[in-house]
């Protein structure tokens, strides 16, 4: 007898839109130079991705992990054009990491954001799009795919 492999599952739970609503604001919790992220995520020939979920999660000012003061954690979903917002301080540390959800993906995937072309991959970088303004883009998958780090 041959086994036929089945599919594979869909990374649940599904998302309601309202999940990540109001977790996208860093700065009521801590003082430091504010700055504002914003990107778009897309898939493989280029589409937005709608309701994908991004936690980050940051050192405060001060490179510090553990500051009482500061929760360092934040959530955002992509609106039906692929944008996601995020208003927090600058990190001490060279990047914010990143987690992202979608209920089409079979795993969590992981990445970094960085602020200095110096520190990592230039896909990795965001770029400056004003004063206190970052954007920084995600591809699912295909050319200029944004690199994603093992769980």
């Amino acid at each position: 007898m041959k086994l036929v492999p089945t599919a594979e599952m869909t990374l649940g739970p599904f998302f309601p839109p309202e999940f990540a609503a109001g977790a996208n604001d860093l700065t009521r919790q801590v003082s430091g130079e504010i700055i504002e992220i914003t990107g778009r995520v897309t898939q493989l020939d280029g589409r937005p991705l709608d309701n994908v979920v991004l936690e980050i999660w940051q050192a405060d000012p001060q490179g510090r992990y553990d500051n009482p003061d500061f929760l360092g954690w934040g959530r955002a979903a992509t609106n039906a054009d692929g944008v996601y917002w995020f208003k927090t301080v600058k990190p001490g540390a060279p990047y914010i990491n990143v987690l992202i959800l979608y209920s089409g993906l079979m795993r969590q995937l992981q990445t970094r954001i960085y602020f200095d072309r110096g520190e990592a991959d230039e896909r990795l970088v965001a770029i400056r799009d004003g004063p206190g303004r970052y954007r920084f883009d995600i591809r699912l998958r295909g050319e200029a795919e944004t690199p994603f780090f093992d769980d």
